[in-house]
């Protein structure tokens, strides 16, 4: 199968992030997804291989696949059928976004599980102010019939908290979903360890939430969303473990 360079860049980013993932702690044996659209007017994206770790994924074993769910090339690894049913819909959907990282970390699935969501009171969810979305949990997601909803529940957002089950971002290339779901998880992790801890909680006043916004916009306006700190995790993996570039 042809590969064209673009193509190939791409594959190397999407296998550093899923090595980045797991060095994280963010994968679940060998499930969750993290999905890159190809370039052309195919409308394919990339997924891992269902059944290998994710620091057992590489840039020649991620599997391509159209949005009928058929895989396009040779592959050794079948797809895992949620991980199509939402990345396919997503995909279809928002031309704008061209990667979607899906979690079912401890701290996202708290928040996921907590019938108030995502507060703004901390660091880094005062950033997600009128950013973040809520999908209703419905079982495991494998059901075509689950993806207009799913759509729906996004809109135009690029931060997804599924009700009951975990977290999902998007963004228009491989760093900015990284960062993005960084920004999101911390936000997690912060108020989960907040709440465990007891006490009263210090709001945020909207004025000071809007200013984290305006100056998260203003800092990346040069360096470029994500790319500094996916370009570090990238030297990270690479002096762990290269073989993800194969």
């Amino acid at each position: 199968m042809t590969v064209t360079a673009e193509e190939r860049a791409l594959r190397v980013e999407l296998a550093a992030l899923y090595r980045i993932f797991h060095h994280l702690g963010w994968s679940e044996l060998v499930y969750n997804h993290i999905s890159a659209r190809v370039p052309g007017p195919e409308h394919h994206f990339l997924i891992n291989p269902y059944g290998l770790f994710y620091d057992e994924v590489t840039a020649s074993n991620l599997v391509k696949v159209d949005l009928e769910g058929q895989i396009v090339g040779p592959s050794e690894h079948p797809v895992n059928p949620a991980g199509f049913v939402i990345h396919a819909a997503i995909h279809a959907a928002r031309p704008d976004v061209r990667v979607v990282a899906h979690t079912h970390t401890t701290a996202g699935s708290v928040i996921a599980c907590q019938a108030e969501g995502l507060r703004h009171d901390n660091f880094y969810s005062c950033i997600l102010t009128d950013r973040v979305a809520y999908h209703d949990f419905e079982g495991i997601t494998v059901r075509p019939d689950e993806q207009p909803r799913l759509v729906a529940s996004l809109g135009e957002h690029d931060f997804l908290i599924l009700r009951n089950h975990g977290l999902l971002t998007c963004g228009a290339d491989v760093a900015s979903c990284f960062l993005n779901h960084w920004v999101m998880q911390r936000a997690c992790e912060i108020q989960a360890a907040t709440d465990a801890a007891g006490g009263d909680t210090i709001p945020v006043s909207p004025e000071a939430q809007a200013a984290s916004k305006h100056a998260v916009q203003h800092m990346f306006s040069q360096s470029g969303y994500g790319r500094l700190e996916f370009a570090a995790w990238m030297r990270r993996v690479d002096a762990i473990d290269p073989s993800y570039r194969e």
